[in-house]
């Protein structure tokens, strides 16, 4: 027999600090619009252009070019057709182009000035400038001031092309905001609110308050965020958190506004509405993101803006070399309208711009919010993951660990009797034991003269015995021997930091239970799979070197800092940097935040600190590490889009441009103004069709993959 292993102050607190278990934030209104699709996610010349605009000047343009094509003389000319002819039917060509010039050449006009005014001369000048060309060359002809062949049917042709391109580029674009609609109408537009004589009545969810309690009935959405007061369910937050199973909900168990209920009936206290709620925040941050830029971003700004001025340079050297070999006629005129239109950069001012906004809402309906496109950007580079312990690969609260019993019980026996004795104890780890026994679904017994001991444990009668729960105060003051077996266990778990109860009968130890902040489940594969990838995983932690060695032997973990200082973190974080490692940081408290700024990819979990989310580059909803996992697919697969469609962007003018301007024309090949068009706009639409792919892109981290633990 053996005497207590320690004196530990009763009921030690494990370590670490429960953090907050809600995810908020208070930044940003749940009722804003998101932000228009054009705004920032195509460009700025049009950037207050819409699908519709364009699809209804595609049609016009559309029908009024057949009979601008069908009455073309050189269209009669090339087919051997002749057209019935009419008073006036010589001006077809004119008065139906004009409308065209000017209705369906409205926007790309329109555009022009505004980059000119702006001095960012892009694509919307080159079209304009190819239109305008072609517009008042044949004009001049129809009104007698030179003479010639018009340029109409070109000119209508490719203004519908033109338009259609662009009809088909801004529906690609809205489509990726789909998802930030969405999830604008995730909210109702009425609440039930109890009253205080306990009837209800219908109100705006824009009337309710903190403090006020609503009733959600099955299937209807939480109007605000709160905490459940009264009644159990289910509630799907898949549309928040992206979690496909549902989640339970007991009193005292927070809700999210906009998800929705199951079966049972919900009372809860609304305690964040309108900008506080986490719906507005998810709204917010993805907005944010899909305005920022990405490096990749700003290079293809920079080849756009110099393809303009090497058009715009190609397009007077056309005409030079033209003009001076067949003087200025509509061959020449169709090279330099040609040069312009094939040269502009939609395909490259598209290329990453629409990869930004389907990553981005791909990444807020898997519960990861970007707030900085470099972070996405930069996570495929990473090779060291420091985890910050408490809160992120633990749950940041205490619970049970094991249980010993000698051998009078079993151990469900043993935890039925603890968790009974325990059940109205206030302490925090005899919550942490009762959750335990109601998580194993074991009934508890009923208990008659409860009574605290002060500094030491509790007391209470089952039946006809009297037991006893408490730590090594307790021990010490019942003077109780440990059996041989469990005193070598106490011994283990002590020495790994752990808080040991122990459950005594007539001074008889009957059972041991070991007490510590518990390792999320979803860590240990999160930590395989990405070793499983090259990624080192070091472990950052303000606790006690035993604490910290124990869980960084369950996961696998061989680099630990522990009883790091808040203000050393960073420092820790910058000592990998210097030894050329690629570091994200993943924490979730106020002391993380210095450590998150200071990594080359700050990651906060949901569940932190408004500041720790203000300084981290990406916010992940859920409090699951295999996250970061996802982070890194979708970082690689959205940069490898961004190359691809840069690529054919800049490699399609590469190509073009110079057959455009008339290098091949002593081969007898030229590329007609119209087949420019429509190359360009192909040209947009491949880029676009590229980018679509990221919607089918599986972030899903596989369950059956997952180990035992």
């Amino acid at each position: 027999m053996q005497t207590s292993p320690s004196s530990h102050d009763e009921h030690q607190h494990p370590s670490g600090t429960p953090q907050s278990t809600h995810d908020h934030h208070d930044h940003s209104n749940h009722r804003m619009s998101a932000p228009h699709a054009a705004g920032h996610l195509s460009h700025q010349d049009h950037a207050e252009h819409s699908p519709d605009l364009f699809r209804r000047r595609f049609w016009l343009a559309f029908g009024l070019t057949i009979p601008v094509v069908i009455y073309s003389p050189m269209i009669q000319q090339l087919l051997g057709y002749t057209v019935p002819t009419f008073p006036g039917s010589n001006m077809i060509g004119f008065l139906l182009g004009t409308v065209i010039f000017w209705y369906g050449g409205w926007p790309f006009l329109q555009g022009a000035i505004s980059e000119i005014r702006q001095r960012t001369p892009g694509m919307m000048t080159l079209v304009a400038l190819a239109i305008t060309t072609a517009y008042v060359y044949s004009a001049s002809i129809s009104i007698g001031l030179i003479a010639g062949m018009d340029f109409y049917w070109e000119l209508a042709t490719l203004v519908t092309i033109m338009l259609l391109g662009h009809w088909l580029e801004m529906r690609a674009v809205g489509s990726a905001q789909s998802a930030l609609n969405e999830l604008a109408k995730l909210l109702p537009d009425t609440a039930e609110l109890l009253t205080p004589d306990g009837s209800t009545r219908i109100v705006a969810v824009s009337e309710l308050r903190n403090g006020d309690v609503v009733l959600v009935r099955p299937g209807a959405a939480v109007p605000a965020d709160g905490v459940v007061e009264h009644g159990e369910s289910q509630i799907n937050e898949s549309m928040i958190t992206g979690e496909s199973r549902l989640i339970d909900k007991y009193p005292g168990e927070r809700v999210i506004a906009g998800t929705v209920n199951g079966n049972g009936v919900l009372r809860v206290r609304i305690d964040k509405t309108g900008d506080q709620t986490v719906l507005a925040g998810i709204m917010h941050l993805v907005a944010e993101a899909q305005r920022s830029r990405s490096r990749m971003q700003d290079l293809a700004h920079r080849a756009a803006f110099w393809l303009t001025w090497i058009a715009l340079g190609t397009a007077f050297l056309t005409a030079l070399a033209w003009g001076v070999t067949n003087g200025l006629n509509e061959t020449t005129l169709e090279r330099v309208v040609t040069v312009l239109v094939v040269a502009c950069p939609h395909a490259l001012g598209l290329a990453i711009p629409l990869v930004v906004a389907i990553s981005t809402t791909l990444a807020a309906k898997n519960g990861i919010l970007v707030r900085e496109r470099r972070a996405l950007e930069a996570a495929r580079r990473i090779n060291t993951v420091m985890f910050d312990k408490t809160g992120t690969l633990t749950r940041g609260e205490p619970g049970l660990i094991a249980l010993v019993t000698n051998g009078t019980l079993t151990d469900d026996e043993a935890l039925k009797i603890v968790a009974a004795v325990e059940r109205n104890s206030e302490h925090h780890l005899a919550r942490a034991i009762v959750t335990a026994a109601q998580e194993r679904g074991l009934e508890l017994p009923e208990v008659q003269h409860f009574e605290t001991l002060p500094g030491r444990g509790v007391k209470a009668t089952i039946g006809n015995a009297t037991y006893l729960a408490g730590g090594p105060r307790l021990w010490e003051y019942l003077d109780v021997s440990f059996p041989d077996a469990l005193f070598q266990q106490m011994t283990i778990w002590e020495q790994q930091g752990q808080t040991v109860v122990a459950l005594i009968r007539d001074r008889n130890v009957l059972a041991v239970l070991s007490l510590a902040d518990v390792i999320r489940p979803e860590s240990y594969q999160a930590v395989r799979m990405l070793q499983s990838q090259g990624i080192e995983i070091a472990m950052l932690t303000g606790d006690s070197q035993a604490v910290a060695d124990w869980v960084a032997k369950e996961l696998g973990i061989s680099r630990v800092f522990a009883q790091v200082l808040p203000e050393h973190k960073a420092v820790r974080v910058r000592e990998l940097q210097q030894q050329g490692k690629r570091v994200a940081m993943v924490g979730d408290g106020i002391n993380d935040a210095p450590a998150l700024a200071q990594a080359d990819v700050g990651i906060a979990i949901g569940a932190g600190t408004d500041i720790a989310r203000a300084s981290a580059g990406i916010v992940l909803v859920r409090n699951d590490p295999r996250d970061i996992v996802r982070i890194v697919r979708l970082s690689s697969a959205s940069y490898a889009r961004m190359v691809q469609n840069l690529a054919w962007a800049t490699g399609y003018n590469g190509i073009a441009l110079p057959l455009a301007a008339g290098i091949a024309a002593p081969l007898g090949l030229t590329l007609p103004a119209w087949m420019g068009a429509l190359l360009m706009s192909l040209s947009t639409i491949i880029v676009a069709l590229n980018a679509q792919q990221l919607r089918w892109l599986d972030l899903h981290v596989d369950l059956a993959d997952r180990m035992d633990h």
